[in-house]
């Protein structure tokens, strides 16, 4: 079993896995007669393949318990995948790079503040929503399509905080 410490999400950690949405971070300007702050292309938005489209969703998850133990990763190889808390739900992210495999030694495990939402590129290997402490409602979009669009591949993991 591989056992992962979660350190804490930062967009430069994050990077090679995707993109970390935190409106604390983002450069913003004004819209509305001055009424509002765009935080402008937060993410890049992957949809790859035929017939592909962007989806707007909202999960539900329940919350998981610590030590969090996984059986599999999953991976999106035909677009991304982001998840955005809408109540301040802090969550767990465990990824790998993209690839046909995934190499123990590169899994790495991150935990959000609650404020802070994940972009997935494109085939990066990634946990299912793992949400602390209580119910969890997130905003994610990803892609809809023709083709098949998730992979599992089987690796044992415990993650602490």
């Amino acid at each position: 079993m591989l056992d992962l410490k979660a350190e804490p999400l930062t967009p430069e950690a994050f990077a090679p896995f995707g993109d970390v949405i935190d409106t604390r971070t983002a450069d913003y300007f004004h819209i509305n007669a001055g009424r509002t702050r765009r935080y402008h292309d937060l993410a890049r938005v992957e949809t790859l393949g035929e017939q592909a489209r962007a989806l707007i969703s909202i999960f539900v998850s329940q919350p998981v318990s610590i030590p969090l133990e996984l059986d599999f990763l999953e991976r999106h190889p035909q677009g991304s995948q982001a998840f955005m808390p809408l109540h301040e739900e802090r969550f767990v992210i465990v990824v790998a790079p993209p690839g046909e495999t995934i190499d123990p030694a590169e899994v790495r495990a991150f935990v959000t503040d609650g404020r802070q939402g994940v972009n997935y590129r494109a085939g990066t290997w990634h946990a299912i929503q793992s949400v602390l402490e209580r119910e969890g409602e997130f905003l994610v979009v990803d892609r809809g399509g023709e083709g098949n669009n998730c992979d599992e591949y089987p690796l044992a993991i415990r993650v602490t905080l």
